[in-house]
């Protein structure tokens, strides 16, 4: 069963999360500031985070941060009482996966908990037939290693964002909607805003493109979404 580390100051409701984590079987480890959560991750690579943004000594989105930076790849759920778009966006630029506001149900909390690990992970990625090596233009993705290669030089591509190249390159061409890439890439099932898709195809163009405002291969379909042409 998956190991999960709850990132979270309030006692009363970190123990609520724990709890009912626990009784469906997960492992949690629970850490009450930033700079432990941040020790707990780096020392036992949890299957997921939760994690609140307003924390003592570190907040979320610093730890989120530090954590990309330095490789972490597992999915990552915030719980927030920050409810404004601002927040969620800057959230998904860092590389969360999914973000909840409290208050929460505990029900969709748990749903989307199960979800996410589903969706990640070595069986996971056999199910979906994720093995070997994806190609376009000069651009190769390596779905075992999680590596993008441009004309053999590795690029440090978020988390997020190579799921959101992989979901395109998946559709052999055909677009797809933002609806459909918020559903496939951060598990929401109702559109939450466009800005977050944007966001990641701008920064996959920047590295990806040889002319980001002329993309070759990433292409906008306007009023619907993206599809990506080898």
């Amino acid at each position: 069963m998956a190991d999960i580390l709850v990132v979270e100051d309030n006692r009363e409701l970190a123990a609520a999360v724990r709890y009912n984590l626990e009784m469906e079987g997960f492992d949690v480890e629970v850490a009450e500031d930033g700079p432990s959560g941040l020790e707990i991750a780096r020392r036992t690579d949890p299957d997921l985070v939760v994690l609140d943004l307003m924390l003592p000594g570190l907040d979320g989105f610093d730890l989120l941060a530090r954590l990309r930076k330095e490789g972490f790849e597992a999915p990552v759920l915030i719980l927030s009482a920050r409810g404004e778009e601002a927040d969620k966006v800057r959230g998904f630029r860092l590389g969360a996966d999914q973000y909840l506001t409290k208050p929460f149900g505990l029900l969709e909390f748990l749903e989307r908990v199960k979800r996410l690990l589903a969706r990640h992970g070595p069986e996971a990625a056999r199910r979906r037939g994720d093995v070997g090596e994806l190609a376009f233009g000069a651009v190769r993705v390596d779905l075992d290693a999680r590596l993008v290669t441009k004309n053999g030089e590795q690029l440090h591509v978020t988390p997020r964002a190579f799921e959101l190249l992989v979901a395109l390159l998946r559709r052999r061409g055909k677009v797809a909607s933002r609806f459909e890439l918020l559903r496939d890439v951060w598990g929401f099932q109702r559109p939450v805003t466009s800005r977050t898709v944007d966001a990641h195809i701008a920064e996959l163009r920047r590295q990806l493109e040889d002319d980001p405002s002329e993309p070759a291969h990433i292409i906008t379909v306007w009023g619907i979404g993206y599809r990506l042409d080898p």
